[in-house]
């Protein structure tokens, strides 16, 4: 058994060790899985190597202040970004074991060449994998209509790019109209392919009832580190796999996402997506303004044609026409001269006609008068003969009692008889009633 040393004495050893056969420096390929800093402004860092998503080996590290000043600024300068959790980067280290606080990395420098190269060889599989799954040209196919009145807008709704877009859209000079819907979506961050999938997918739960016509994924620029969520296969698929042609207008000049080359149509910006839909309404108008021109003068041709064919049809029609009546009036005076003939020889009939039947009228009138005159004589002969006053002259009398004749009422004793002769009125009284006769 060795001679038992203490634990600062072995952790001396370790530092000596480490100090002698270590090199000085040491460029590291690692990612940054955790970073925080401390009051002073140092940041201290967890730095990993991964299988997978198996971590392997993992270190602490350190980046003294005024080191990580520096470095920051370099890297944001060429990336565009901060350094953050998540990256993978390229660390230039310095090994240190110190006897309280053990092994730990020193960062000297972080190559941002190499990040943006990572992130280039990543972008390259993708698009490799793409081409390999025939996915680059789907969308390109769709048919984009020359005029889409609706369209969806996957943005967030405090995205610069976003008001951009909608302003241009909304008061274009032209007084077009445009139904656009927004699909929120987080634009850069972990989260963001996430979000930006999950709007692709309600758009198309959507497009049964809303029938959209195209999709705008706008963003409005930004550092090129920020936007390696339009790098995603998976937002590649959705774009690709889309029923409807989709326009980006991420915003950016410098390069081209994934999501630029699988779209139907990629504009730089926003503002130049919403130019780029505006332009198919002008483009449409004038075509109509250009097609109506040409009608315009179509018709003039025509018309002009016509008049000149109908001023020949007018002139054979009026001669045809006076020929015609020329004819009908020989015609009708021919007829003229018929029905005159008929009509006198008809007058002449009828009126032979008409004097017999007046004779036979007369005749039978006469014969008729005759009869009545015949008729009435005998009859004024009835009417003396009824006559009371002749009853009266052969001596008969009338009799009433109240008014009424005596053959219509109950003679009875006591009762006032009123009889009338030819020239008397003679008042009685009954005394006797008796029946006689049957």
């Amino acid at each position: 058994m060795s001679q038992p040393i203490s634990l600062l004495a072995l952790n001396e050893i370790i530092r000596d060790t480490v100090d002698r056969y270590l090199e000085p420096h040491y460029w590291v390929i690692a990612e940054i899985a955790q970073l925080n800093f401390g009051t002073q402004g140092h940041a201290y860092m967890d730095l990993v190597e991964k299988s997978g998503n198996k971590i392997v080996a993992k270190t602490r590290a350190n980046c003294w202040v005024y080191a990580y000043r520096t470095i920051s600024g370099k890297f944001f300068e060429a990336t565009g970004q901060q350094l953050k959790s998540g990256m993978k980067v390229l660390a230039l280290v310095s090994v240190t074991f110190h006897e309280l606080y053990g092994f730990s990395l020193n960062v000297k420098d972080i190559d941002p060449n190499f990040t943006l190269g990572e992130r280039a060889r990543k972008r390259q599989e993708v698009i490799d994998r793409l081409h390999r799954e025939g996915m680059m040209d789907i969308n390109k196919g769709l048919k984009l209509p020359t005029v889409p009145q609706k369209i969806a807008v996957i943005s967030s709704v405090t995205a610069a790019g976003y008001g951009d877009f909608t302003n241009q859209i909304d008061h274009n000079r032209f007084g077009y109209r445009i139904e656009h819907t927004l699909y929120q979506a987080t634009l850069q961050g972990a989260e963001a392919s996430a979000t930006l999938k999950k709007a692709f997918e309600s758009i198309e739960i959507d497009l049964v009832q809303k029938k959209y016509d195209a999709i705008v994924l706008i963003r409005g620029g930004g550092a090129q580190l920020d936007l390696d969520c339009f790098d995603d296969y998976g937002l590649a698929i959705s774009i690709a796999n889309s029923k409807i042609p989709v326009i980006t207008g991420i915003g950016h000049e410098r390069d081209e996402t994934i999501a630029d080359l699988v779209a139907h149509t990629r504009m730089k910006t926003p503002t130049a997506a919403a130019e780029f839909i505006l332009s198919g309404f002008q483009a449409f108008e004038e075509n109509l303004i250009t097609l109506l021109k040409g009608i315009d003068r179509h018709s003039q041709l025509i018309l002009k044609r016509e008049e000149g064919n109908l001023s020949q049809l007018m002139s054979r029609l009026q001669l045809a026409t006076r020929a015609t009546l020329q004819q009908q009036h020989h015609f009708l005076d021919h007829k003229k001269e018929q029905l005159l003939s008929k009509s006198r020889h008809l007058i002449s009939f009828e009126k032979l006609k008409l004097d017999n039947y007046g004779k036979a009228l007369k005749s039978t009138v006469n014969t008729k008068l005759q009869k009545a005159q015949t008729r009435l004589d005998q009859l004024e002969k009835d009417i003396r003969t009824l006559n009371p006053e002749s009853f009266f002259q052969k001596g008969y009398t009338r009799s009433e009692i109240g008014g009424i004749p005596l053959h219509l009422t109950q003679p009875e004793p006591g009762k006032e008889l009123m009889t009338f002769t030819k020239s008397e009125k003679i008042s009685s009284t009954i005394n006797k009633v008796e029946k006689h006769g049957k």
